[in-house]
Protein backbone atom coordinates (compact mmCIF):
# COMPACT_ATOMS: atom_id res chain seq x y z
CA UNK A 1 0.00 0.00 0.00
CA UNK A 2 2.55 2.12 1.06
CA UNK A 3 4.03 1.77 -2.42
CA UNK A 4 0.41 2.41 -4.15
CA UNK A 5 -0.25 5.90 -1.80
CA UNK A 6 3.80 6.73 -3.63
CA UNK A 7 2.40 6.24 -6.90
CA UNK A 8 -0.79 7.55 -7.07
CA UNK A 9 -0.20 11.74 -7.00
CA UNK A 10 3.10 11.54 -8.87
CA UNK A 11 0.14 9.67 -11.56
CA UNK A 12 -2.22 12.90 -10.52
CA UNK A 13 0.66 15.36 -10.87
CA UNK A 14 1.69 14.07 -14.50
CA UNK A 15 -2.10 14.42 -15.84
CA UNK A 16 -2.46 17.38 -14.47
CA UNK A 17 1.00 18.80 -16.30
CA UNK A 18 -0.26 17.04 -19.06
CA UNK A 19 -3.71 19.07 -19.33
CA UNK A 20 -1.41 22.15 -18.64
CA UNK A 21 0.46 21.52 -21.88
CA UNK A 22 -2.45 20.76 -24.35
CA UNK A 23 -4.47 23.77 -22.89
CA UNK A 24 -1.65 26.24 -23.39
CA UNK A 25 -0.17 24.44 -26.93
CA UNK A 26 -3.75 24.71 -28.17
CA UNK A 27 -3.65 28.39 -27.06
CA UNK A 28 -1.10 29.10 -28.37
CA UNK A 29 -2.10 27.51 -31.81
CA UNK A 30 -5.51 29.50 -31.81
CA UNK A 31 -3.06 32.44 -31.11
CA UNK A 32 -0.92 31.67 -33.93
CA UNK A 33 -3.53 31.23 -36.50
CA UNK A 34 -5.30 34.96 -35.50
CA UNK A 35 -1.84 37.07 -35.91
CA UNK A 36 -0.74 34.96 -39.01
CA UNK A 37 -3.65 33.76 -40.94
CA UNK A 38 -3.84 31.34 -43.84
CA UNK A 39 -2.59 33.45 -47.18
CA UNK A 40 -5.43 33.55 -49.36
CA UNK A 41 -5.30 31.23 -52.27
CA UNK A 42 -3.99 32.59 -55.67
CA UNK A 43 -6.95 33.36 -58.35
CA UNK A 44 -7.35 30.84 -60.60
CA UNK A 45 -5.65 32.23 -64.00
CA UNK A 46 -6.47 31.96 -66.49
CA UNK A 47 -10.07 33.11 -65.56
CA UNK A 48 -12.92 31.19 -67.35
CA UNK A 49 -14.95 32.72 -69.96
CA UNK A 50 -13.22 36.38 -69.45
CA UNK A 51 -13.73 37.04 -73.28
CA UNK A 52 -11.83 40.53 -72.52
CA UNK A 53 -8.59 38.68 -71.88
CA UNK A 54 -6.31 37.14 -73.86
CA UNK A 55 -2.96 35.94 -73.96
CA UNK A 56 -0.07 37.12 -76.42
CA UNK A 57 3.30 34.51 -77.09
CA UNK A 58 6.66 35.66 -78.19
CA UNK A 59 8.00 32.72 -81.18
CA UNK A 60 11.71 31.73 -80.59
CA UNK A 61 12.65 29.95 -77.86
CA UNK A 62 9.52 31.14 -76.27
CA UNK A 63 6.89 28.54 -78.13
CA UNK A 64 9.69 27.02 -79.92
CA UNK A 65 13.32 26.12 -79.39
CA UNK A 66 15.61 28.22 -82.26
CA UNK A 67 14.31 31.05 -84.43
CA UNK A 68 11.97 29.85 -86.45
CA UNK A 69 13.36 32.36 -89.64
CA UNK A 70 16.73 29.82 -89.11
CA UNK A 71 14.58 26.67 -89.88
CA UNK A 72 12.63 28.45 -92.48
CA UNK A 73 15.96 29.16 -93.98
CA UNK A 74 16.70 25.50 -93.50
CA UNK A 75 13.72 24.48 -95.72
CA UNK A 76 14.45 27.15 -98.37
CA UNK A 77 17.87 25.90 -98.51
CA UNK A 78 16.58 22.29 -99.03
CA UNK A 79 14.16 23.29 -102.29
CA UNK A 80 17.58 24.79 -103.78
CA UNK A 81 16.16 28.16 -102.90
CA UNK A 82 20.25 29.97 -102.19
CA UNK A 83 23.28 28.16 -102.43
CA UNK A 84 25.39 26.54 -100.11
CA UNK A 85 27.00 29.87 -98.90
CA UNK A 86 24.00 31.25 -97.60
CA UNK A 87 23.20 27.80 -95.56
CA UNK A 88 26.38 28.55 -93.69
CA UNK A 89 25.62 31.72 -92.34
CA UNK A 90 22.01 30.77 -91.33
CA UNK A 91 23.58 27.87 -89.44
CA UNK A 92 26.41 29.94 -87.79
CA UNK A 93 23.45 32.37 -87.24
CA UNK A 94 20.67 29.65 -85.78
CA UNK A 95 24.35 28.37 -83.21
CA UNK A 96 24.78 31.66 -81.60
CA UNK A 97 20.97 32.36 -81.20
CA UNK A 98 20.95 28.45 -79.46
CA UNK A 99 24.08 28.95 -77.57
CA UNK A 100 24.05 32.81 -76.83
CA UNK A 101 20.02 32.27 -75.34
CA UNK A 102 19.58 35.88 -76.49
CA UNK A 103 18.13 37.63 -79.97
CA UNK A 104 21.45 39.69 -80.98
CA UNK A 105 20.35 42.50 -83.02
CA UNK A 106 22.99 42.51 -85.94
CA UNK A 107 22.29 38.77 -86.35
CA UNK A 108 18.55 39.25 -86.48
CA UNK A 109 18.87 41.91 -88.89
CA UNK A 110 21.37 39.85 -91.29
CA UNK A 111 19.10 36.83 -91.21
CA UNK A 112 16.24 39.30 -92.20
CA UNK A 113 18.09 40.85 -95.21
CA UNK A 114 19.36 37.17 -96.14
CA UNK A 115 15.69 36.14 -96.08
CA UNK A 116 14.13 39.11 -97.74
CA UNK A 117 16.91 38.50 -100.81
CA UNK A 118 15.91 35.09 -100.89
CA UNK A 119 12.07 35.27 -101.48
CA UNK A 120 12.34 38.53 -103.85
CA UNK A 121 10.12 37.71 -107.38
CA UNK A 122 8.55 34.00 -105.50
CA UNK A 123 4.87 34.60 -105.13
CA UNK A 124 3.05 34.92 -101.51
CA UNK A 125 0.69 31.89 -102.27
CA UNK A 126 3.94 29.95 -102.66
CA UNK A 127 6.10 30.69 -99.51
CA UNK A 128 2.93 29.76 -97.81
CA UNK A 129 2.38 26.62 -99.10
CA UNK A 130 5.85 25.59 -98.42
CA UNK A 131 5.97 27.29 -94.59
CA UNK A 132 3.28 24.25 -94.54
CA UNK A 133 5.96 21.22 -95.31
CA UNK A 134 8.74 23.34 -93.50
CA UNK A 135 7.24 23.39 -89.95
CA UNK A 136 6.63 19.57 -90.56
CA UNK A 137 10.10 19.18 -91.13
CA UNK A 138 11.73 21.54 -88.96
CA UNK A 139 9.19 23.00 -86.18
CA UNK A 140 7.05 20.47 -85.01
CA UNK A 141 9.84 18.82 -83.11
CA UNK A 142 10.98 21.71 -81.28
CA UNK A 143 7.59 23.02 -79.72
CA UNK A 144 8.15 23.36 -75.86
CA UNK A 145 5.11 21.20 -74.63
CA UNK A 146 5.14 23.59 -71.29
CA UNK A 147 4.49 26.62 -73.36
CA UNK A 148 2.10 24.79 -75.70
CA UNK A 149 0.54 23.69 -72.25
CA UNK A 150 0.15 27.39 -70.57
CA UNK A 151 -1.72 28.37 -74.38
CA UNK A 152 -3.59 25.33 -74.11
CA UNK A 153 -4.98 26.62 -71.06
CA UNK A 154 -5.96 30.12 -72.26
CA UNK A 155 -7.95 28.44 -75.05
CA UNK A 156 -9.76 26.12 -72.79
CA UNK A 157 -11.10 28.85 -70.71
CA UNK A 158 -12.50 30.33 -73.87
CA UNK A 159 -9.70 33.02 -74.64
CA UNK A 160 -8.00 34.12 -77.93
CA UNK A 161 -4.33 33.21 -78.09
CA UNK A 162 -1.95 35.52 -80.71
CA UNK A 163 1.35 34.82 -81.85
CA UNK A 164 3.54 37.90 -81.65
CA UNK A 165 6.92 37.51 -83.51
CA UNK A 166 9.57 39.30 -85.79
CA UNK A 167 9.34 35.95 -88.53
CA UNK A 168 7.83 36.96 -91.80
CA UNK A 169 3.83 36.71 -90.70
CA UNK A 170 2.83 34.09 -93.23
CA UNK A 171 4.89 31.79 -91.17
CA UNK A 172 3.93 32.96 -87.69
CA UNK A 173 0.56 32.33 -89.53
CA UNK A 174 1.27 28.89 -90.42
CA UNK A 175 2.65 28.18 -86.76
CA UNK A 176 -0.52 29.73 -84.84
CA UNK A 177 -2.62 27.40 -87.12
CA UNK A 178 -1.00 23.91 -86.58
CA UNK A 179 -1.01 24.65 -82.89
CA UNK A 180 -4.79 25.66 -82.82
CA UNK A 181 -4.04 29.34 -82.36
CA UNK A 182 -6.54 32.24 -83.05
CA UNK A 183 -3.84 34.04 -85.05
CA UNK A 184 -0.33 35.49 -85.29
CA UNK A 185 1.30 38.98 -85.45
CA UNK A 186 4.64 39.38 -87.17
CA UNK A 187 6.73 41.28 -89.82
CA UNK A 188 5.19 42.03 -93.19
CA UNK A 189 7.61 41.85 -96.16
CA UNK A 190 6.09 44.03 -99.00
CA UNK A 191 4.09 42.25 -102.15
CA UNK A 192 3.03 43.46 -105.37
CA UNK A 193 0.30 41.41 -107.33
CA UNK A 194 1.18 38.54 -105.16
CA UNK A 195 4.97 38.94 -105.86
CA UNK A 196 7.85 39.72 -102.41
CA UNK A 197 9.64 42.86 -103.58
CA UNK A 198 12.40 41.86 -101.24
CA UNK A 199 11.15 44.84 -98.72
CA UNK A 200 9.47 45.56 -95.49
CA UNK A 201 6.35 47.47 -94.93
CA UNK A 202 7.77 49.47 -91.68
CA UNK A 203 10.30 47.44 -89.82
CA UNK A 204 10.57 44.40 -88.34
CA UNK A 205 8.09 43.24 -85.53
CA UNK A 206 10.56 43.82 -82.53
CA UNK A 207 10.90 45.02 -79.49
CA UNK A 208 8.36 48.20 -78.67
CA UNK A 209 7.24 47.55 -82.35
CA UNK A 210 5.91 43.76 -80.64
CA UNK A 211 4.23 46.28 -77.72
CA UNK A 212 2.50 48.47 -80.44
CA UNK A 213 1.21 45.79 -82.31
CA UNK A 214 -0.05 44.42 -79.50
CA UNK A 215 -1.75 47.46 -78.18
CA UNK A 216 -3.21 48.10 -81.74
CA UNK A 217 -4.77 44.55 -81.59
CA UNK A 218 -5.93 44.77 -78.02
CA UNK A 219 -8.48 48.04 -79.31
CA UNK A 220 -9.71 46.39 -82.22
CA UNK A 221 -10.45 43.39 -80.22
CA UNK A 222 -12.35 45.41 -77.17
CA UNK A 223 -9.53 43.42 -74.62
CA UNK A 224 -8.72 44.76 -71.30
CA UNK A 225 -4.85 44.93 -71.35
CA UNK A 226 -5.11 44.90 -67.69
CA UNK A 227 -6.56 40.95 -67.74
CA UNK A 228 -3.92 39.68 -70.57
CA UNK A 229 -1.06 37.70 -70.09
CA UNK A 230 1.66 37.98 -72.59
CA UNK A 231 5.04 35.30 -72.91
CA UNK A 232 8.34 35.61 -73.73
CA UNK A 233 11.82 34.82 -73.02
CA UNK A 234 13.69 37.92 -74.02
CA UNK A 235 14.50 41.40 -72.11
CA UNK A 236 13.68 42.30 -76.00
CA UNK A 237 9.72 42.50 -75.02
CA UNK A 238 9.59 44.02 -71.81
CA UNK A 239 8.37 46.89 -73.47
CA UNK A 240 5.12 44.11 -74.56
CA UNK A 241 5.34 42.24 -71.03
CA UNK A 242 4.79 45.66 -69.45
CA UNK A 243 1.68 46.07 -70.97
CA UNK A 244 -0.30 43.38 -69.59
CA UNK A 245 -1.55 42.72 -66.41
CA UNK A 246 -0.30 39.00 -66.69
CA UNK A 247 3.35 39.24 -67.53
CA UNK A 248 5.38 35.55 -67.85
CA UNK A 249 9.07 35.28 -68.26
CA UNK A 250 9.58 31.71 -70.33
CA UNK A 251 13.16 30.36 -70.66
CA UNK A 252 14.26 33.72 -69.75
CA UNK A 253 17.37 35.40 -70.83
CA UNK A 254 19.40 37.03 -68.37
CA UNK A 255 18.59 40.66 -68.28
CA UNK A 256 15.10 39.27 -68.31
CA UNK A 257 15.06 36.82 -65.50
CA UNK A 258 16.59 39.66 -63.58
CA UNK A 259 13.78 42.30 -64.75
CA UNK A 260 10.94 39.68 -64.09
CA UNK A 261 12.67 38.85 -60.12
CA UNK A 262 12.24 43.00 -59.67
CA UNK A 263 9.19 43.21 -60.79
CA UNK A 264 7.51 40.02 -59.36
CA UNK A 265 6.58 38.21 -62.30
CA UNK A 266 5.69 35.01 -62.75
CA UNK A 267 8.71 32.95 -64.17
CA UNK A 268 8.71 29.28 -66.23
CA UNK A 269 11.74 27.38 -67.63
CA UNK A 270 11.02 24.29 -69.40
CA UNK A 271 14.68 24.38 -70.36
CA UNK A 272 16.77 21.14 -69.65
CA UNK A 273 20.14 21.29 -69.04
CA UNK A 274 20.12 24.85 -69.74
CA UNK A 275 23.01 26.52 -71.82
CA UNK A 276 26.00 24.61 -72.96
CA UNK A 277 28.16 27.19 -71.90
CA UNK A 278 26.91 27.35 -68.01
CA UNK A 279 28.01 23.46 -67.92
CA UNK A 280 31.52 24.11 -68.66
CA UNK A 281 31.27 23.78 -72.87
CA UNK A 282 33.21 26.31 -74.35
CA UNK A 283 30.78 28.27 -76.98
CA UNK A 284 33.22 28.23 -79.98
CA UNK A 285 33.27 24.13 -79.53
CA UNK A 286 29.55 24.21 -79.41
CA UNK A 287 29.54 26.90 -82.73
CA UNK A 288 32.38 24.12 -83.92
CA UNK A 289 29.66 21.10 -83.83
CA UNK A 290 27.38 22.87 -85.80
CA UNK A 291 29.80 24.42 -88.05
CA UNK A 292 30.90 20.50 -88.49
CA UNK A 293 27.47 18.50 -88.83
CA UNK A 294 26.66 22.06 -91.36
CA UNK A 295 29.41 20.88 -93.81
CA UNK A 296 29.12 16.82 -92.98
CA UNK A 297 25.28 17.30 -94.61
CA UNK A 298 26.84 19.24 -97.46
CA UNK A 299 29.40 16.99 -98.70
CA UNK A 300 27.34 14.40 -98.45
CA UNK A 301 24.21 16.19 -100.39
CA UNK A 302 27.04 16.33 -103.05
CA UNK A 303 27.68 12.81 -102.75
CA UNK A 304 24.02 12.15 -103.84
CA UNK A 305 24.20 14.58 -106.69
Amino acid sequence: MAALGWLTPRRRSATARSVLAGEASAEAARKSTQEHPEPAREPEFPVLGDDRAAAFFDLDNTVMQGAALFHFGRGLYKRQFFETRELARFAWQQAWFRLAGVEDPEHMQEARDSALSIVKGHRVAELETIGEEIYDEYMADRIWPGTRALAQAHLDAGQKVWLVTAAPVEIAQVIARRLGLTGALGTVAESVDGVYTGRLVGEPLHGPAKAEAVRALAAAEGLDLSRCAAYSDSHNDIPMLSLVGHPYAINPDTKLRRHARDKDWRLRDYRTGRKAAKVGIPAAAGVGAVAGGTAAAIALSRRRR
